[in-house]
């Protein structure tokens, strides 16, 4: 059973995508996809980093901690909101953080509004980062517009069905890649 690290990237106050994190926890555990775990961004409360972990004299534990979830992970959820076209300064800041943690890591994407566009202008530049530091980005996304109208605080779906049916193709092609990295890694 592959092991899936999600993070949570916003550290706002009243944050929405958070609720899409637990409901991509809930979902994987309801129908047993695979253990996993909400890395909150909101909890780790890390500082702007100056230097890569690699870099680091004296890292702090939390930071250690965090990457080695990273590395055990078979694969990676980011939940991330849109903030002006951009993805947030807590994302960016854990992604540039990790190198080779990263390196082959499929990671899949879900973007979160609370407009119409669910996210869509985060993407380009989310992938091209995570390409720069060999990443696997998994093909496909599950964008969430206007989540505050979808999730409860809790990450309870108000139409359970239709927002199934937009997690299950994007889940399934997040286990088929860790599957086919799982083969790779063998080989």
């Amino acid at each position: 059973m592959p092991h899936i690290a999600i993070i949570s990237s916003s550290v706002r106050t009243d944050r929405v995508s958070h609720r899409v994190a637990l409901f991509l926890k809930n979902y994987l555990d309801e129908y047993k996809l695979g253990t996993n775990e909400i890395l909150d961004l909101n909890e780790y409360k890390f500082p702007v980093f100056e230097e890569r972990l690699s870099h680091q004299t004296y890292p702090l534990s939390e930071v250690l901690d965090f990457a080695e979830k990273i590395t055990k992970a078979d694969g990676v959820i980011m939940v991330t909101p849109e903030y002006n076209g951009g993805y947030p300064a807590s994302l960016k800041n854990i992604v540039d953080l990790l190198y080779e943690e990263w390196r082959r890591k499929p990671i899949a994407i879900t973007t979160v509004s609370n407009g119409v566009f669910g996210g869509s202008q985060v993407i380009t530049s989310l992938v091209f980062t995570l390409f720069k530091i060999r990443a696997w980005v998994v093909p496909a996304m599950c964008p969430m517009p206007k989540a505050q109208d979808l999730f409860d605080e809790m990450g309870i779906p108000v139409d359970k069905v239709a927002i199934e049916k937009r997690a299950k193709p994007f889940i399934e092609e997040l286990l088929w890649c860790i599957e086919a990295h799982q083969k790779m890694e063998k080989k």
